[in-house]
């Protein structure tokens, strides 16, 4: 389910190029802790927003091609961090991991988002696809 922002945001995107590999959502959570640490985000708030980065991440690794990007910014009026993860789009083959496990062991990931978000989507740009989502933490 595709949701709309709800406010725009006030920081300027924070971009990370990822290897489009099996450690790129573990990269990116280092990355989101630090950065959330940054912005003073309490550690037990933050665990929704480095689950949707993971989630995402692990997402466009198994399900699109790269190249594989990853940014967070804030909106300094509420209590919210945006993600976005750009990928080259939709792979014809499904990753390692995906291919490897019984059905019930993957297919929960977009659930997870949904039940963590404000909001989430994605959208199409020329030669990539953008995933989005907006978690509310306490900042």
């Amino acid at each position: 389910m595709t949701r709309r922002h709800l406010v725009p945001f006030a920081t300027a995107l924070l971009t990370w190029a990822l290897a489009h590999n099996s450690v790129a959502a573990g990269e990116a959570r280092k990355i989101t802790k630090e950065v959330l640490a940054q912005w003073s985000v309490a550690e037990a708030e933050a665990d929704s927003v480095l689950l949707a980065v993971s989630e995402l991440v692990t997402n466009a690794v198994e399900h699109a091609r790269p190249p594989l990007n990853f940014g967070l910014s804030r909106d300094l009026d509420t209590p919210r961090v945006h993600i976005e993860v750009s990928d080259g789009g939709p792979a014809t083959t499904d990753g390692d991991w995906t291919v490897g496990c019984t059905p019930d062991e993957h297919g929960r990931g977009l659930k997870i988002v949904e039940h963590l978000t404000a909001a989430h989507g994605d959208r199409e740009e020329p030669g990539r696809a953008v995933h989005w989502a907006d978690v509310t933490s306490a900042l």
